[in-house]
């Protein structure tokens, strides 16, 4: 392809040098980490050990009261620390800055030890120093090619480009286990792996789908791959796919069928829509027609409503006329047999007053008869035995009045 894609590597240069190579890069190519140059050296400790040996002796001279050789040896110790301290100073060979959005790896005896923060550090000790500046703020974008990618049909795709964007989160972790040039070989090999397995899944005629297309899972599978260097993968895209020359050939041939097809079909849209321009004409007529039939309908059950409402009011008068009679003849019924009660209610009534006379009559009889009976009632005979007080009475008299009594009593039940 004419494209050029992504490459990476590691840079050396002075610190002063590191913002411009880790946003620009060197050659085209993406430099995410910087080793920076060691400007101290060990001519300061030169020096350093210079001053320590004459102020030594120094001190030696003095010791043994050799003033001649104590003096110069004491001048010299001066001479030498002062230029150790101006070699530091003059050299800024003590001052380190990390800038913003980077991170130093720190090295002690040439093992790694420590990250630095971005800012102003002091290193003093000279078997100190900074192994690598990395940026681990920016998302840094890699476009990586995937070429002979076999689809489901195994029909080699020609290429197929993919984006992606990574971010270092552990410096440490990544200066140490991998670096920037082994990491581009890494990456690009796992890019591939997903790529391939991507097209294994997808049919030839719908390779340019994949263009555009939701590639989270293979974001995922790279970060699991790359999660051991201390990276982070934060975006992916596949922005381009190039099938094979000759499948480009029957495509191109499939999508000339394709706009004969459709010009055809535009054709056939055409005549379709004037046969149905004619039939909807054709409908229109018919919908009058049924409009005007519906209006005559309309008409006729109009009238023939109004002569069943004409036929309901004349019965209905004839109806009320009945009613009428009928009402009319009820209430002289009714009269009639209302002056018909009355009369029975006055002959009732009269015949009451009789029975009151009757009752008084059959109650005069009754008086009479018992006038009559009490008279021919027998008398009653008061015997007075000596109980009553009337004296002794012998027993003649007493079977006398024995002998008497039932001839009395028959009598006057006779």
């Amino acid at each position: 392809m004419a494209k050029s894609f992504s490459k990476i590597q590691e840079a050396v240069a002075n610190l002063d040098q590191v913002r411009e190579l880790l946003r620009s890069g060197k050659n085209g190519n993406l430099v995410p980490v910087v080793i920076p140059r060691d400007r101290r050296g060990y001519r300061p400790l030169f020096w350093l050990a210079l001053g320590i040996y004459f102020f030594m002796a120094a001190i030696v001279g003095i010791i043994t009261s050799a003033n001649a050789w104590a003096i110069p040896s004491m001048m010299a110790a001066l001479v030498f620390f002062g230029m150790t301290f101006m070699s530091i100073l003059v050299g800024n060979r003590l001052i380190v800055e990390i800038e913003e959005g980077t991170k130093g790896v720190l090295s002690r005896w040439g093992k790694i030890v420590a990250e630095m923060s971005p800012g102003r550090h002091y290193i003093w000790k000279p078997w100190e120093k900074v192994e690598y500046v990395v940026d681990t703020s920016t998302e840094i974008p890699y476009t990586a090619p995937v070429l002979s990618s076999p689809t489901q049909e195994n029909v080699p795709l020609k290429s197929i480009e993919f984006f992606l964007k990574f971010r270092i989160n552990k410096p440490v972790l990544f200066v140490r286990n991998i670096g920037a040039s082994n990491f581009d070989i890494v990456l690009s090999s796992a890019v591939q792996d997903a790529i391939r397995q991507r097209s294994r899944t997808i049919r030839t005629a719908d390779a340019y789908n994949l263009r555009g297309s939701d590639v989270g899972d293979m974001q995922d599978f790279l970060n699991q791959a790359m999660k051991q260097y201390g990276v982070e993968i934060t975006g992916a895209n596949i922005p381009d796919v190039q099938l094979p020359e000759q499948y480009q050939n029957n495509l191109a041939t499939k999508e000339r069928v394709a706009k004969e097809r459709d010009s055809y079909e535009k054709e056939w849209d055409l005549v379709r829509k004037r046969r149905k321009d004619a039939l909807e004409l054709q409908i229109e007529q018919a919908k009058k027609e049924r409009d005007a039939k519906l209006v005559a309908v309309r008409e006729a059950v109009n009238r023939a409503r109004q002569d069943v409402a004409l036929m309901l009011q004349e019965k209905e008068a004839e109806a009320e006329k009945i009613r009428l009679n009928i009402e009319a003849k009820g209430k002289a019924e009714l009269k009639s047999a209302e002056n018909q009660a009355r009369a029975l209610q006055r002959l009732g009534e009269a015949y009451k007053d009789n029975q009151a006379v009757l009752q008084y009559e059959l109650e005069m009889e009754r008086l009479a008869v018992a006038e009559e009976l009490i008279r021919q009632a027998p008398r009653p005979m008061v015997v007075k035995t000596p109980s009553d007080g009337g004296g002794n009475s012998s027993p003649l008299t007493t079977l006398m009045l024995a002998q008497m009594l039932p001839n009395i009593i028959n009598k006057n039940n006779e």
